[in-house]
């Protein structure tokens, strides 16, 4: 019987051992699923140990199609339907497609109305970010911010709410201004014809909360090393690469680029108020984060200047009482809380649109997903999925 000599059969031993530990590709299906505020989603992905080999987002699950409910309806009864696109943050929806409107048609919008528009649209981007400040933690296993975040939300609820009477879909925009504010009078069958006494002040006081509440999170999270451990260094997009995919809003930022749609287009009187564009240097899950945060100060110190120099006036420019947008074409888009959000509109001249084509911030800020969790650790997956802030009903519209 022949001897092996000790270094042959070490040779052997780190063989065997390496084939034993060869295995072939796993499918993991991640979902579907209904996590909380971001919708239903699947991802089938294949990994190899610890490592994401590839990812395919797999969609649809809720698909609503209001695109052509949009065909079918009047041009009033369409806000009531975008609102409800990204249903966290509602109001925001509504002000590209009933600027689109409101271009075709001519119509001025006293100054009054656009402040309203814009304080509210801030108090959308504030809210959304709030929801993200809460969950994006508590996705990476931090479940104190969760509270904070969501208390502070329910101040800028219950503001919203006391001036549209709704919470997530106020339907409040109107074409050539807003509707009269509901507040006390919706109770007392009484028309208010302005906001509601004491809102203003209320929204002031608010906002104190807001730079409050950024300032703990800063201590809770921000200056966790454990949060910074699971984010710094970890989802790298640059630049060029979210470019590429049409990334917007505060993921774009983050990347490094300060492209913000209200200091380059006009849609609401931003340019009369002095705010900065928050930016990152390694976009990166951290930065996603850092960008957001500041966002909120941003947005607060923007309401701010608003109610300090809001006009007085009328809430809303004469209108027929049958609405018809003359024949001709418009692209209008905003930067909504998650991105770009756009509506293609076409009118034939009659009561309802000839075609409409929404371009919405999630479904291009999901899209660049597969590049992006490629190679990357199974533990990383959720940590950059989160950092995405994404809602499937805003993907699946």
């Amino acid at each position: 019987m022949q001897t092996l000599d000790p270094a042959a059969m070490a040779h052997i031993s780190e063989v065997s051992v390496s084939v034993e530990l060869q295995t072939s590709d796993m499918t993991l299906n991640i979902g579907p699923q209904h996590p909380s505020t971001h919708g239903v989603l699947r991802l089938v992905a294949k990994v190899d140990g610890e490592r994401v080999r590839s990812v395919e987002p797999v969609i649809g699950y809720m698909h609503r199609g209001y695109e052509k409910l949009a065909e079918v309806r009047t041009y009033p009864q369409i806000t009531a339907l975008v609102n409800r696109i990204d249903w966290v943050s509602g109001f925001a929806n509504e002000i590209p497609f009933i600027v689109a409107a409101e271009r075709l048609m001519g119509l001025e919008v006293p100054e009054r109305a656009q402040y309203i528009r814009l304080i509210l649209t801030e108090m959308a981007r504030i809210s959304s970010h709030l929801i993200f400040m809460s969950s994006y933690p508590l996705e990476i296993g931090a479940a104190t911010p969760l509270m904070h975040a969501l208390r502070e939300r329910e101040r800028v609820l219950d503001l919203l709410e006391s001036v549209t009477g709704g919470r997530f879909h106020p339907n409040f925009n109107r074409l050539g201004g807003v509707k009269p504010a509901a507040g006390a009078g919706a109770q007392t069958k009484k028309v208010v014809q302005d906001l509601p006494q004491g809102f203003l002040q209320d929204t002031k006081a608010a906002m104190v909360k807001m730079f409050e509440i950024c300032d703990d999170l800063e201590g809770l999270v921000t200056g966790n090393e454990i949060f910074q451990a699971r984010t710094v260094g970890i989802g790298v997009m640059p630049a060029d690469r979210a470019a590429a995919f049409g990334v917007s809003g505060p993921n774009l930022r983050a990347s490094g680029p300060d492209f913000d749609l209200r200091k380059h287009t006009d849609y609401l009187p931003y340019d009369k108020f002095e705010f900065e564009i928050p930016i990152g240097r390694n976009g990166d899950c951290f930065d996603r984060y850092q960008v957001r945060l500041e966002e909120i100060r941003q947005s607060a110190s923007i309401i701010n200047q608003a109610i300090d120099t809001i006009p007085s006036g009328p809430l809303q420019a004469k209108v027929p009482k049958i609405i018809k947008v003359p024949a001709g074409e418009i692209y209008v888009r905003a930067e909504n809380p998650k991105g770009e959000m756009g509506y293609h509109l076409i009118s034939d001249g009659g009561r309802v649109p000839y075609r409409l084509k929404i371009r919405s911030a999630s479904f291009s800020n999901l899209s660049v997903l597969p590049w992006l969790l490629e190679d990357q650790l199974v533990p990383d997956l959720i940590a950059i999925l989160g950092s995405l802030d994404f809602v499937l009903g805003d993907v699946d519209r």
